[in-house]
């Protein structure tokens, strides 16, 4: 479990302040108090679950769904579409560019079947993944949220923005794989 705030106000607000109004929010998987500080920040019903609880749900109706230190493979993948609304945004980490390039490309490419928008996002020295059934991560960011978002160390508008900007070559790299 990554106990860095970079990690706990990324994987909190960059979903968080991409979708328009999450109502039910679900964490899945090792919670430290950076997270549920993070999480406190936002309105709606934010649930602190592991993942056997999460695999249990049966109702669709999560808005977003945080994955702190969860490897997404396709039967979880099928208990996300079950649970998970029409406008749902996914986010989790996954291995960098440099480190793993394979495992990124394939992590991509497995919610990217599933999602309209699939897209790394690199903080740190850590890389994620936000997947979204509507909201672009970087086109609908919710300014009136993020912006007024306090007592941060790592997290501001500026830097949701910028961590899903990559360098040319892994920008091409992630062509067709990645959905921008």
């Amino acid at each position: 479990m990554k106990e860095n705030q970079a990690f706990n106000e990324m994987m909190v607000h960059t979903p968080l302040c991409t979708h328009k109004e999450a109502q039910n929010v679900s964490i899945v998987g090792t919670i430290n108090e950076g997270i549920k500080k993070e999480a406190s920040k936002h309105t709606g019903n934010i649930e602190f679950i592991d993942l056997a609880t999460f695999n249990a749900k049966n109702e669709k109706d999560v808005d977003v769904v945080i994955f702190t230190d969860v490897d997404i493979d396709e039967l979880l993948l099928a208990n996300i579409q079950r649970v998970l609304k029409d406008d749902g945004i996914i986010t989790f980490a996954t291995e960098s560019f440099h480190k793993d390039e394979e495992k990124l490309k394939a992590d991509l490419k497995l919610v990217g079947e599933h999602f309209w928008i699939a897209m790394p996002f690199r903080f740190g020295h850590d890389t994620a993944i936000l997947a979204s059934k509507k909201y672009h991560p970087t086109a609908d960011i919710i300014l009136q949220r993020s912006d007024l978002l306090v007592d941060l160390e790592y997290y501001s508008t500026e830097i949701h923005s910028a961590s899903f900007v990559f360098p040319a070559a892994q920008h091409k790299a992630l062509t067709g794989i990645a959905k921008r």
